[in-house]
């Protein structure tokens, strides 16, 4: 049988009924034939600070502080036992979960008892805290299956890791991918539920990979076993052509490629994990963006082969990245001077700070950021090589499009539709792929630029 990989966000797990209905999915796709593993994020409502990765980070930065973060973690715990008691009938499994539930907040207790007395979190340690969302919810998904009369096990990937690896490079993807695999194929036609959380990354695995650590693990899986798809399962329908809050008239895209849906992720779209993207690409594994609240819709499919379906339109989509800053270094030093951008480029990274995009001009540099907590210490080295000027609460508007390097005039019209809109532009950069053209604008503006551009993609 083919294996379908399903990785299912906070959300879609947050409640009682949603496990219920994301089990409903589960055994839907078997009962069409299919495997299935499952990898889960930790529960979550529809406010990201109250999900349970945020008030375990809470958590952690009160024990830290000497404060009440007992008081978090029974929150925590009595939210997801609430959940194991609607959610399970059978009392057997439903003691077995609580068991499990409790016993893993127990140590968690402990952990925290001891970073309060040592007053201080290291990466691994902050691994151990934000990893227990994902422990909790793939414990408890795994009973609500077997409730439902479905053969599943638990994966608990919190030791999957070598202590040796160094960086999350191709080495480590592969050997993750290997041992992924493994248990897939050990599991035979069980539903295997892995938790999001895979041990601990070089590094950290928040500053290595980012909150979106749970998509990557299920690009690992799929990546790994072949999977005849990736699914990941949100609450939206699929990828929009721009965001439905903001434009009326935004479309689910039936199918785009990976290099589009890393464009629009970049710059502003919750689409997909850029180091999910570049496991299931190289794997030549599809991805497909469905609604767990309507399952039945086809979503957006992510793969190379959409590229035909989408040569010679004018774009795909628009999208906007907000509260970015742009930064201003004006000197006389860059005429004629080798290594000027390099000193540049040193100072950002030794703060590390991450720059968007970038243009110059003789005696000018352009540079948007979109963290600028870290930026008063940079200025500072920075103005030793020229003046210095900033424009914060700006935004990022791209008009991204595979087909649209075929299409000539594409920039004149977006920029033409810009300036009917009285929508001011402070930076403007094309990638030399030429699937982006990506401008700075006041984020004040940029609403009202995000639906002029639109309109391109209907007319």
């Amino acid at each position: 049988m083919e294996l379908l990989v399903q990785k299912y966000g906070g959300t879609s797990v947050g409640s009682a009924p949603r496990l219920l209905e994301v089990a409903e999915i589960v055994k839907n796709t078997r009962e069409q034939g299919f495997r299935v593993a499952v990898v889960l994020s930790a529960m979550s409502s529809h406010i990201k600070a109250e999900g349970t990765t945020s008030m375990l980070m809470e958590a952690a930065i009160a024990a830290k502080a000497g404060g009440a973060y007992y008081k978090i973690i029974d929150e925590i715990e009595e939210r997801h036992l609430i959940s194991v008691e609607n959610a399970i009938k059978d009392p057997v499994i439903k003691a077995g979960v609580t068991e499990d539930v409790n016993k893993k907040l127990k140590k968690l207790k402990s952990f925290l008892d001891a970073i309060q007395v040592i007053e201080e979190i290291s990466p691994r340690s902050m691994d151990v805290i934000v990893g227990m969302g994902e422990k909790l919810s793939a414990r408890i998904f795994t009973g609500v299956l077997q409730d439902q009369g479905v053969e599943a096990v638990f994966g608990n990937l919190e030791n999957l890791i070598e202590p040796d690896y160094k960086e999350v490079n191709l080495e480590f993807c592969q050997e993750l991918q290997r041992r992924l695999a493994k248990i897939i194929a050990d599991a035979g036609s069980k539903v295997v539920v892995f938790t999001g959380f895979f041990g601990h990354a070089p590094g950290g695995i928040l500053k290595s990979i980012g909150r979106g650590y749970t998509d990557f693990t299920a690009s690992l899986c799929a990546a790994g076993a072949k999977a005849k798809e990736l699914q990941i399962w949100k609450e939206v329908d699929g990828i929009f052509s721009a965001d439905p809050r903001k434009v009326a008239n935004a479309r689910v895209l039936p199918a785009i490629t990976p290099e589009e849906a890393l464009e629009l992720t970049y710059y502003g779209s919750e689409v997909i994990h850029p180091f999910t993207m570049e496991q299931v690409t190289r794997a030549g594994v599809p991805v497909r963006i469905k609604n767990t609240f309507h399952p039945d819709l086809p979503g957006t499919l992510v793969y190379p082969d959409a590229l035909g379906q989408l040569l010679g339109k004018k774009a795909t989509a628009v999208t906007v990245k907000r509260g970015v800053t742009v930064i201003n270094l004006m000197s006389n030093r860059m005429l004629m001077a080798y290594g000027f951008m390099r000193k540049v480029f040193e100072i950002l990274g030794r703060h590390e700070i991450v720059i968007d995009l970038i243009s110059t001009s003789e005696v000018n540099i352009s540079m948007t950021v979109e963290d600028p907590s870290r930026l008063d210490l940079a200025i500072k080295d920075l103005e030793l090589l020229g003046q210095v000027s900033l424009k914060p609460n700006m935004a990022i508007l791209s008009l991204v499009g595979q087909g649209m390097r075929q299409r000539l005039g594409i920039a004149a019209e977006m920029f033409t539709r810009l300036a009917e809109a009285q929508v001011n532009i402070e930076l403007i950069s094309q990638g030399a792929s030429e699937i982006n053209i990506s401008c700075a604008i006041s984020g004040e503006q940029a609403d009202k630029a995000l639906k002029a551009v639109h309109q391109m993609l209907e007319d």
